[in-house]
Formats: structure tokens, C-alpha cells, sequence
């Protein structure tokens, strides 16, 4: 009989929640267990609806995962950067650039934040079918787990949120998962992410904002929660939020697909508090794209949107596929040509036949 003992992970330990002050974002908490009959989506529907309009965020709790499990993947999220080499990470380096693929490792100083101050993230990149291309020899014992974590967050928390948003739309449930399936073409992934402290002087410069707010470029974003502060949300009322860890759950977002088919919410991420400052922020995500070839215009036959009216970004004739707008975005993010907006502290990106607005 084959061995069930997994492979051994070096425990990452995760330093207390913050103790200082911070003015947190009151998000609602949506319980994903109530998903598995139609009056318990039906139920989560009006909730979800209201978490969009209201804050663009929510968390979800007994999402399938066990803190155990969630621990693990910490543990596994941390391999990646711990214990592989500068020279095997620069053999795997994704060339998002050129594919507007994010497969690989994304090196710290590659992304603009403010006033020509470089990022000190670096990122892990796993598509949702791990196969697709090769990975560092000391994750590859560490696949099948991977590859089970995006099953199941792709099956059992993804496609249950879509079938919640769509009968808030008042559509059939299964509208949206139609467009997000998990064998079909596309870049759903999972992401590994490390913060590295910065320069007190190149905090300075970049004004203590790490990434510079923006929304996501696919449908829903999954970020597992983690103690270290330094996701901020924008608040309808213009201020930004500091969003509040809560263990072993799961911060939700919608991204530019979900926007241009409903709604939008825009997030950064700034300078962890005082008490927090000095160390590293582990994030491990889910990052829900929908199929490559589905065309971004607005859900016309939801009797919601007929109500409250239809906002478009595009014309539909020169909407662009997910495909189209993940490779503008993902290509021009990290060199872009940026105008100045002049009512707020914004810059632009002409992507698509559309406009991107990132929030300093």
C-alpha cells in the first residue's frame, strides 16, 4: 500500500495580529457552508448583493478548508521562497510581460508604485493545472497538494460564490460558473506572495503604499486571511479602510471582469503598522479569471441591472475577451504611460479600448 505521509514543509509561524489602532473596514461575513441548498444561495444571494454594493469586499467562513489545511499551504507558500535559490528562481521567471501570462516567478523591484519607487514583492505563479509548465525541484513534491488546493478552491468556494452573485443578479445560478470552467482555456492560478520590509527612504518616497490601489484584472480574487495588516480597501465614502484579519477566512473581491459584467471594488496594499513593520506578509491567493474566449460585456437579461441601469465600459462590438484584456493589463502594468487625472490622485492606462485607473 502506497504511503500516505506527506511531504515534510518547514512550519511557517504567522506573528500576532496588529495591536495598534486602525481603522478597520466593518465587512460582512458571509457563511459558505449555508451554499449547499438553493434556499441557502438564495439566502447568501441578498447578502452578497448588499457586501458588493456596500464595501466591493466580504469574508466567507467555512469555506471547505480546516485551519490545519490552511496552515499547510502557508507552510507549502513559503517553500517557494525560503528554499529555493536566487539562480534556480531566475530560471523560472515568468515572462508576463511579453505573454500577459503570470506563470513563474514575478522578482522583487518589477512593478511601479509611486514617484519611480520599485516594489519589494515577489511572487509565485501556479496555474490552476500545474502541469502546464515546470516548477522548482523542491515544490515539485508539493504538486498534487497544490493541485488539490486549486481544485478545491476553483470547485468549492469559487463556483459557489458565482452561482450566489448570479441569483443576486437574479439569473440562473449556473450563468456565471458557464464561464469559468476549470478544464477550460484560461489563466485562474493560484498566486504565492511575499512583502518584504522596505527602506525607510523609499517608503518615504513611495508615501508608504506599497501597491498602488487598482482592482483586479479577473473576475474574484480568494486571498487567504494572515495577520500582517497592509490591505486597504477604498470606501464608497472616499477613505480607505484597513481590512481586519480573521483566521482561517477568506477576504473576497471581484476584479474588471465581474465589473464590466456588474460591478468593481479597488484595494492597495501600504506599509504594515508599527508593530508589524519589521517583518515579512506571506499571502496566499486564488485569482478567478473566466474563460479566455468570454467577451466582457454586461449581463443584459438580469432583470437587476435593467432596474438599476447598465453601465458599460465598452461598446459591445469593441468589448474585449478575457483573454484580450488580461494580456493588456498584465503587459503594460509594470511599464505603463500614464496620465494624469486631474479631480483626484489617479493615473491611467489606456488597455483594450478602455481606461484603467490606479489610485495613489
Amino acid at each position: 500500500m502506497p504511503s500516505l505521509e506527506l511531504p515534510q514543509a518547514p512550519r511557517y509561524v504567522h506573528i500576532p495580529a496588529s495591536k495598534e489602532n486602525l481603522d478597520y473596514a466593518d465587512l460582512p461575513v458571509i457563511d459558505l457552508s449555508k451554499a449547499s441548498t438553493l434556499e441557502g444561495r438564495i439566502s447568501l444571494s441578498a447578502e452578497v448583493r448588499d457586501a458588493m454594493t456596500e464595501y466591493g469586499f466580504f469574508y466567507v467562513v467555512n469555506h471547505g478548508y480546516t485551519t490545519a489545511q490552511t496552515e499547510r499551504i502557508f507552510n507549502i507558500a513559503n517553500m517557494a521562497f525560503e528554499h529555493v535559490t536566487s539562480e534556480e528562481k531566475a530560471a523560472y521567471v515568468g515572462d508576463m510581460k511579453e505573454s500577459g501570462s503570470f506563470q513563474g516567478y514575478k522578482p522583487r523591484q518589477y512593478w511601479h508604485t509611486d514617484k519611480g519607487a520599485s516594489d519589494q514583492v515577489e511572487i509565485y505563479g501556479i496555474n490552476r493545472d500545474v502541469s502546464k509548465r515546470e516548477h522548482p525541484q523542491i515544490l515539485r513534491q508539493f504538486l498534487p497538494e497544490i493541485s488539490q488546493f486549486a481544485r478545491h478552491n476553483h470547485l468549492n468556494v469559487l463556483h459557489p460564490i458565482l452561482r450566489i452573485f448570479a441569483l443576486g443578479m437574479e439569473l440562473p445560478e449556473e450563468t456565471l460558473v458557464n464561464f469559468h470552467g476549470f478544464e477550460s482555456i484560461g489563466e485562474t492560478y493560484v498566486r504565492l506572495m511575499k512583502y518584504y520590509p522596505r527602506s525607510s527612504d523609499v517608503d518615504e518616497k513611495a508615501k508608504d503604499v506599497w501597491l498602488i490601489g487598482h482592482t483586479d484584472i479577473g473576475s474574484v480574487t480568494i486571498l487567504y486571511s494572515q495577520p500582517v495588516s497592509g490591505l486597504q480597501i477604498l470606501s464608497r465614502q472616499g477613505t480607505w479602510k484597513w481590512v481586519k484579519h480573521i483566521e482561517n477566512a477568506l477576504v473576497i473581491n471581484v476584479g474588471d471582469a465581474l465589473e464590466f459584467l456588474s460591478g468593481v471594488a479597488i484595494w492597495r496594499v501600504v506599509k504594515p503598522p508599527e508593530d508589524q513593520r519589521h517583518v515579512t506578509r506571506l499571502g496566499v491567493f486564488y485569482f478567478g479569471m473566466t474563460d479566455d474566449d468570454v467577451k466582457l460585456v454586461p449581463l443584459v437579461d438580469s432583470p437587476v441591472l435593467q432596474r438599476v441601469g447598465i453601465t458599460r465600459r465598452f461598446e459591445d462590438d469593441a468589448a474585449p475577451t478575457m483573454g484580450d484584456w488580461r494580456k493588456g493589463r498584465m503587459t503594460q502594468y509594470s511599464s505603463r504611460a500614464l496620465r494624469p487625472f486631474t479631480d483626484r490622485p489617479v493615473e491611467e492606462d489606456a488597455i483594450a479600448g478602455g481606461v484603467v485607473k490606479h489610485y495613489n
